[in-house]
């Protein structure tokens, strides 16, 4: 395969698309980030990297606590609109017609359209340069009951997870195999 070669950035694809609900001393905010993974099984840990000039950078620095809402495909002109406009001087989820739903151990609010929210405890933060990596603990996870399959699995199918590929949001496409499928077909596992 030819390569070109690129300086320093940030191209790494795909990206997953996610909403980071924040909030402290009675605001709250919704912000779009591309920026998000697991980053620890046990305990289960997530990070996410804010940029510092964002208002959800000051929301989740003062409080220590954010949700990460993942959203399915048909929710994507709504998570386009909140990385697009501040929160400082005006509610995102009334401008992008999403719902605030109470959490069970955080104040930011699960964005209720959303089928996966994840409440998180800030674990850690590291700041490194215009972003701080902020690690959270994951406390409670939602799940909408239509995603639920088989011994917890989530139907992905129902669940219409996309991602951003180089300012294009795009699905998931189909499924090409399972976890382990090859190793388990070449018997190389014991």
């Amino acid at each position: 395969m030819d390569k070109i070669v690129k300086g320093p950035s940030t191209l790494f694809l795909p990206k997953p698309v996610a909403l980071i609900t924040t909030a402290h001393g009675g605001r709250d905010n919704v912000m779009t980030a591309a920026w998000v993974n697991v980053v620890c099984m046990e305990p289960p840990q997530v990070a996410v990297s804010v940029r510092e000039t964002r208002f959800t950078h000051e929301l989740l620095s003062a409080s220590g606590e954010f949700v990460v809402n993942l959203p399915s495909g048909d929710l994507w002109r709504a998570v386009d609109l909140c990385g697009m406009v501040t929160g400082r001087d005006r509610d995102k989820f009334e401008l992008a017609g999403l719902t605030r739903e109470r959490g069970r151990e955080v104040e930011a609010p699960l964005v209720k359209e959303c089928p996966l929210n994840l409440e998180c405890r800030v674990n850690a933060s590291l700041p490194l340069g215009s972003h701080t990596l902020f690690v959270g603990l994951v406390l409670v996870v939602h799940l909408a009951r239509e995603c639920q399959g088989e011994r917890g699995r989530i139907r992905v199918e129902r669940f219409h997870p996309y991602v951003l590929n180089h300012r294009e949001y795009w699905d998931m496409g189909s499924r090409l195999g399972y976890f382990g499928e090859t190793a388990s077909e070449l018997e190389v596992i014991p």
